[in-house]
């Protein structure tokens, strides 16, 4: 750690730019922003105290749309794009965490039990994350945290898990004697935003953020996931990677994604298992016509998804591996049109005007032809696309989209080859 005002009037170490050359394409820029995050942790705080700085990045999913809660293989990646942390030990039990244009948080760690009405706000992730740092055997106390963030709630990009990362990573630093592994900080970011803010979701999210770089996960035991790191960079095969956020509310859509687990579940019970990774697909397609009728014929469309899907991403992970850029494309549109014919993802069943997904995805298909590759992006029915191009067609493809979505809707993203990190130790 270092003390807080020395950090503010000295440059950044060599040791430090080292760090924030791998985190960041423009390593300039990122040394102003945390030397204004100490400046933002002195005046909330007060000064004269000794801190440390973490980085967690937010994430972007490359294939496996609704694959993870099943049991299944996805590929995600951790993006430049990051949330950062000024943080300094305050000799309580109590969490005080204050993120620009939030309100604060207080936790006092001596009651870790969840509490309902801390449900949906920061207070329960980290109250969460504290109860799955003690359940492995550590004691987190309480700590003064700064925190300034690129990634914009409901961008797409995570911010959930970014945060949950970023906060137990601090906690692994300042009590844990940075013991606990990336897998243990993703899942104890699962345990917290599950069982503290009321959200089920899968580990995919977490594990993105924790590690960093692609990242491929097969969630057969979701206990002890089998993950994979693979060094590509889009940038190196002269390409690009986009998230066009195509707008539409996200509101009153929870019961439409809570859907897509279910009735996969519920064919996963017809041959009296959990999830449909337990279910061979041979045997799903010998008994399909025998299952029309135990459940919607939706439910099965979801399972074809499924599936296949799963396959794909399999396939994908030798592709990134090796290179295959041609196989690469081609895996990625026909993941976006499994999600729209069989997942039906593509709009909210509620407002049957809305297709700003379709619309994204048919404008790209007619800019990009085989050149590049386009998908729906996370849980679908509203939000973004993702697109991989060449970079020749990148201002076209930018300004095409825009055109027709909206000024600034197009973001691109770089990878970033490292998970949640503290930048100075």
């Amino acid at each position: 750690m270092e003390f807080i005002r020395h950090t503010i009037e000295k440059p950044i170490s060599r040791e430090g730019k080292k760090v924030l050359q791998k985190l960041y394409t423009n390593p300039a820029a990122p040394s102003q922003r945390y030397k204004e995050l100490l400046v933002g942790f002195e005046k909330v705080f007060g000064p004269d105290r000794m801190v440390s700085l973490f980085s967690s990045p937010g994430r972007c999913e490359i294939i496996g749309n609704h694959t993870d809660h099943q049991q299944g293989h996805v590929v995600t990646a951790a993006i430049s794009l990051d949330m950062i942390a000024a943080a300094s030990p305050n000799s309580s039990h109590t969490v005080r965490v204050f993120s620009e244009g939030y309100p604060a948080a207080l936790v006092d760690l001596d009651d870790l039990a969840p509490r309902p009405k801390e449900s949906g706000t920061p207070a329960a992730l980290v109250r969460g994350i504290a109860a799955a740092f003690t359940r492995l055997g550590f004691f987190p106390a309480g700590f003064d945290a700064y925190i300034s963030s690129q990634l914009p709630s409901g961008a797409g990009l995570s911010s959930s898990a970014a945060f949950e990362c970023l906060i137990a990573t601090i906690f692994n630093a300042f009590f844990c004697n940075r013991a606990v592994s990336p897998i243990q900080i993703a899942q104890a970011g699962q345990f917290a935003e599950s069982e503290y803010y009321g959200k089920p979701c899968g580990l995919m999210d977490q594990l993105a953020c924790a590690i960093g770089g692609f990242v491929s996960i097969d969630l057969n035991d979701p206990s002890n996931p089998q993950v994979r790191q693979i060094h590509f960079f889009p940038e190196q095969h002269d390409l690009c990677l986009y998230l066009v956020n195509t707008g539409g509310s996200h509101a009153n859509l929870t019961s439409q994604y809570a859907a897509i687990p279910a009735e996969m579940r519920n064919v996963a019970a017809l041959f009296g298992k959990q999830a449909l990774r337990q279910v061979s697909p041979e045997q799903f397609w010998s008994q399909l016509a025998d299952l029309r009728g135990q459940v919607p014929d939706r439910a099965l469309l979801r399972a074809i998804h499924f599936f296949e899907e799963d396959r794909r991403v399999v396939r994908l992970t030798h592709a990134l591996e090796q290179g295959e850029i041609s196989q690469i494309l081609q895996l990625l549109t026909a993941s976006g049109l499994s999600s729209q014919r069989f997942l039906q993802n593509a709009w909210p069943d509620a407002n049957p005007e809305e297709r700003g997904l379709s619309l994204a995805l048919a404008l790209s298909e007619r800019i990009l032809q085989e050149q590049g590759a386009c998908r729906i992006h996370g849980g679908g029915f509203a939000g973004s696309i993702l697109a991989l191009l060449p970079k020749a067609l990148e201002t076209a493809y930018r300004q095409e989209m825009e055109s027709a979505f909206g000024s600034g809707i197009c973001r691109r993203l770089t990878i970033r080859p490292i998970g949640a990190i503290e930048i100075f130790e």
